[in-house]
């Protein structure tokens, strides 16, 4: 079999709109999903029993279970039950919001734990409003400890959006199997859609070690 990767270069455009999808769908659902996922770590460090069950229920659950049948319920079933129909794109935000809200839901609550309590009780002898506490104390120390962490969990997010292809949403691994499909060049069209994941999510993971080393050199003045 010859190879022939000149051919890419007529859906040199359709394979940028793809990944221009992929990159905005992993962008809202970072934004969803750390913020859902700081409120579900503020929920399991609770002394409310009730939060800290319904939040803990959640996250093993979205993280038990396989994110691809996540989202083919959501597609399928969630319509059924609410009785209104859901676009693949709004399917694809709600399944990986959801999921990325539940395994940064963890790194949130281990950073929260890594405050000392002298800062709790400093915002209590101040009369600090809960959400002041919460926004302008416990957040910032929050998100600089799970950096790294949540970093990472980024990268998973963006390697796991290619599952929204399975709904039909026009992501980069939908267009790259429209067009392997069409040209009959699977080998040519989906090694150069894992290239392009790949330099996308490499130099993101190579950066998450040198973020950690120097947080961790902040952290330690």
């Amino acid at each position: 079999m010859t190879l022939d990767f000149s051919i890419l270069f007529r859906f040199e455009h359709a394979l940028l709109l793809g990944l221009w999808t992929t990159l905005k769908l992993t962008a809202i659902c970072i934004v969803l999903g750390c913020s859902l996922g700081f409120l579900v770590g503020l929920a399991r460090t609770s002394g409310n029993i009730g939060l800290r069950a319904i939040s803990g229920i959640y996250v093993e659950f979205f993280r038990g279970t396989p994110v691809l049948i996540q989202l083919f319920w959501i597609f399928f079933c969630l319509p059924l039950v609410l009785g209104v129909e859901l676009s693949n794109l709004t399917s694809g935000i709600i399944a990986l919001a959801l999921y990325m809200g539940a395994i940064t839901s963890e790194t949130f609550r281990a950073s929260l734990k890594a405050i000392g309590p002298e800062q709790f009780d400093a915002c209590v002898a101040l009369g600090l409003p809960q959400n002041t506490q919460v926004l302008n104390v416990i957040l910032p120390q929050a998100v600089l400890r799970a950096v790294p962490t949540l970093l990472s969990n980024c990268v998973s997010l963006f390697k796991e959006s290619a599952l929204v292809s399975a709904v039909g949403m026009a992501d980069l691994m939908f267009v790259g199997q429209n067009i392997s499909s069409s040209t009959a060049r699977p080998v040519e069209v989906l090694t150069v859609v894992a290239l392009i994941y790949f330099v996308i999510a490499f130099p993101l993971t190579r950066a998450v070690s040198v973020i950690e080393s120097r947080i961790l050199r902040k952290l330690a003045i």
